[in-house]
């Protein structure tokens, strides 16, 4: 899968480790910026990566910031995407079964590596089901 990955300045560091361990796993990771620790608006980066799957550069986005939350709040501002804030490997996996998210936003100020490596493995190893979710996911795209 080609990834777009996005972050804010607190996230440089941990994107690294999402682009090697994407590249370790058989994806292309297109790193979407910034590239520097210097202070930037998260939004700006946010709409950088809902572009590249919203446009069918990339399958899937991945976003970070401190918390993640402002990352998620700006990427589902973007119509079509369906961003999933994942505090944890079960919180992934749930965003991808049931909501069908395309973008995955996590906390690089609150997770280490580890962790961040097992949401990325809960993330890839899940799959939308369908069925009674997808009328919700309707709903989502339709604005109700």
């Amino acid at each position: 899968m080609n990834i777009a990955v996005g972050s804010d300045h607190a996230g440089v560091e941990m994107k690294k480790s999402v682009i090697a361990w994407l590249e370790k796993n058989g994806h292309t990771a297109e790193d979407m910026g910034p590239y520097t620790e210097e202070s930037v608006d998260y939004p700006d980066f946010a709409h950088k990566v809902c572009s590249a799957v919203l446009e069918g550069k990339a399958d899937q986005g991945i976003l970070m910031c401190g918390t993640g939350i402002g990352m998620s709040i700006a990427a589902n501002k973007v119509k079509g995407i369906r961003a999933g804030l994942a505090c944890g490997p079960e919180f992934a996996a749930l965003a991808r079964q049931h909501n069908n998210a395309n973008v995955l936003c996590f906390a690089a100020r609150f997770n280490d590596v580890p962790t961040a490596e097992k949401i990325l493995e809960s993330w890839f190893a899940s799959e939308f089901e369908g069925g009674r979710h997808q009328r919700r996911v309707d709903k989502l795209e339709a604005g109700s």
